[in-house]
């Protein structure tokens, strides 16, 4: 089973030796709509997300729009665990996979093939289930002897196969993307699209950040507009890009 439920969830942080009545601060808490403000003991408070309630249910694929800064990254990270909610709730059930940073916990020291069971192990897959798949991982990557050569004396490119084909070997229950992915020159693109549509395709419920008009609508069934860290438009695709886009 696959649910993503929040009840006027928040994500705040506090920053510590700030100066709450400092003209500064003021200014930039009109500037930001009321997204820093004073809090306890002078500190200042970052309202990152501020009382977001939705639901997801499997066949579900939520897109995230907004400006820079209007918390999409962070509602990712707290559907991803790395933030808990401040207040409200959030609850998740079913394996999450993320695909906000495929490059993490890759160790340029390290060679290719040592690097897929780290990267690997970061996504929650046993030594096992990386054995098992290795090959299939290697062979994806079109690398050949490079495998087994420190990272270091990889091409960008190189490097983003490799990352690629780590994580996208999971089939996780949630898949969390910031912005479609795009690797490797002309000839690897094509494969490494098909690889991302079948990732997508099976994942029961997807949350997507994106900018790409075309790719919400070819993708996503609902669209969640935030603006400073506010909801500030949810409904299906067609419906809320009609808003956002005009």
């Amino acid at each position: 089973m696959a649910l993503i439920q929040l009840n006027h969830a928040g994500v705040e942080f506090q920053i510590h030796n700030s100066n709450s009545r400092s003209l500064k601060k003021r200014i930039i808490n009109a500037a930001t709509g009321g997204k820093i403000t004073a809090g306890l003991n002078g500190r200042t408070v970052v309202r990152a997300l501020n009382d977001i309630s939705f639901e997801l249910k499997e066949g579900d694929k939520l897109g995230l729009i907004g400006h820079n800064g209007s918390g999409k990254s962070t509602m990712l990270r707290l559907l991803s665990g790395v933030y808990a909610p401040t207040s409200g709730t959030a609850v998740i059930k079913g394996k999450v996979g993320s695909l906000i940073d495929i490059s993490l916990g890759i160790d340029p020291e390290a060679t290719g093939r040592e690097n897929i069971f780290l990267r690997a192990a970061l996504l929650g897959m046993s030594k096992t289930e990386v054995s098992d798949k290795i090959e299939d991982i290697i062979d994806f990557t079109e690398l050949g002897n490079f495998i087994d050569l420190p990272l270091r004396m990889y091409s960008s490119g190189m490097h983003m196969r490799l990352a690629f084909a780590v994580s996208t070997i999971m089939r996780p229950d949630i898949l969390l993307m910031d912005e479609w992915i795009s690797v490797g020159d002309e000839s690897f693109k094509l494969k490494a699209e098909n690889r991302l549509n079948e990732t997508v395709n099976q994942t029961k419920v997807l949350v997507m950040a994106s900018h790409s008009k075309e790719i919400l609508e070819n993708t996503c069934n609902k669209i969640l507009w935030l603006e400073h860290g506010s909801v500030k438009m949810l409904g299906t695709t067609s419906e809320v890009l009609a808003h956002y886009f005009k």
